[in-house]
């Protein structure tokens, strides 16, 4: 008997899966899509109304915020006022000259600017008894002091590198009142020189010590009305959140050698109530964005757990034909994803849109974070991930024969 050899086994490159490209990946993904577009746009509304929603909220209630910032900074919550204090032995106190510019270069100080006190008056014209003041002042002041104090010209205009050199006088609304001179040009007797008048102030709710005040150059008060340069008020203007921790340190900073001679006016309570306000709207935004995502995912989990079921026979061709567990699995999750993508996109348009038309319909500004779209689009891909993994691994696990049988 003659033994046979062994039949020799076939050498060659064994066989392979063959591996999906990317773009062959969101085009095999995008499939499912195509074939049931009602579907498809039913689920992706159900994502893209949470996630509206959620950037209506906030973005509706950024808006709102914005519009209250908008009228607590025209009440000045982030204003804060130094003044010379008293002496323990009695006696009044100084600024040294260098205050307002130390307060300056404090980090969360915005603006600084200081008013200065002098012995003149003002007066329509020479002939007025002097004495007959009408309980006006004259306040040497800083080209910066408009825009710190939320002041606005009523006429005229305010002091520049130029009026502040000569004599040259901004009335507040009061004094101009008082005075009764209101046209720029006009001319005025302060502390004995003629004064050309330049422009006059509306009331200024934020400093209303100003609306009673003749305002001339602080060069100008130096020159012509013996001023000493040490100022008497400075203004300072410091980031909301930073407001106590600036005044915490601005009684050492104006005069480093008798910090106790240094007043320094409160924050607003509106600072601290805008700040718990805050707070305690940020957590509402939250809580009502994660319950609104939650019910989109719960949606594309639906739907794809659906789709699963009625593509069983697809899902045993594509494995009869060679594809492998984790193809079929990519190709689901990709799914999902796109649908979760679609839903992301078009909240955040409409979101975005509802937020700009409830805004305008207050005018308020419209204001819809970044962070709020791209959070809200990163979530539903997160979300629609999760919820699309678990029909993935079933549909996977499908056996060919099973899923053609279409039981």
């Amino acid at each position: 008997m003659t033994l046979l050899p062994p039949p020799a086994r076939r050498s060659g490159p064994r066989l392979r899966a063959a591996r999906l490209h990317p773009a062959d990946v969101v085009r095999l993904g995008s499939t499912g899509l195509r074939t049931r577009p009602l579907r498809v746009f039913l689920s992706a509304l159900g994502i893209a109304i949470g996630v509206a929603a959620m950037i209506a909220v906030v973005g509706i209630s950024g808006s709102g915020q914005a519009e209250v910032d908008r009228r607590l900074d025209a009440l000045g919550t982030n204003l804060l006022r130094v003044t010379p204090g008293s002496r323990l032995g009695g006696g009044t106190t100084r600024l040294p000259q260098e205050a307002t510019a130390m307060m300056g270069r404090i980090p969360p100080v915005q603006r600084v600017a200081a008013t200065g006190s002098t012995d003149a008056h003002v007066y329509r014209n020479e002939r007025i008894a002097v004495g007959r003041t009408g309980s006006l002042t004259v306040l040497a002041a800083g080209r910066e002091l408009l825009p710190v104090v939320g002041g606005r010209l009523g006429r005229g205009r305010w002091l520049d590198a130029t009026t502040e050199q000569y004599p040259a006088v901004v009335l507040g609304a009061t004094a101009a009142q008082r005075l009764d001179v209101h046209t720029p040009g006009t001319r005025v007797w302060l502390g004995g020189h003629w004064f050309s008048l330049v422009g006059v102030l509306d009331p200024v709710p934020l400093a209303p010590e100003l609306d009673g005040a003749a305002l001339v150059g602080w060069p100008a008060a130096r020159t012509y009305l013996r001023f000493d340069g040490h100022p008497s008020t400075v203004y300072v203007r410091a980031e909301d959140r930073q407001v106590a921790a600036v005044r915490s340190v601005l009684a050492a900073t104006a005069n480093p050698a008798a910090s106790g001679e240094v007043q320094v006016s409160r924050p607003s309570d509106a600072l601290a109530a805008r700040e718990a306000t805050e707070s305690a709207l940020t957590g509402l935004l939250l809580g009502l964005g994660g319950v609104a995502l939650l019910v989109g995912g719960v949606g594309v989990g639906n739907t794809m757990v659906i789709s699963v079921l009625e593509r069983r026979p697809e899902i045993g061709l594509r494995r009869a034909l060679g594809a492998t567990k984790g193809q079929i699995r990519i190709q689901f999750v990709t799914e999902s994803l796109l649908l979760s993508l679609l839903g992301g996109l078009g909240g955040t348009v409409l979101g975005t849109l509802i937020t700009a038309a409830y805004a305008l319909s207050r005018g308020w500004p419209t204001v819809v974070p970044v962070w709020a779209t791209g959070t809200g689009v990163a979530a539903t891909l997160v979300i629609g991930m999760i919820a699309g993994l678990y029909p993935a691994v079933r549909a996977s696990r499908l056996a060919p024969t099973e899923a053609l049988s279409g039981t």
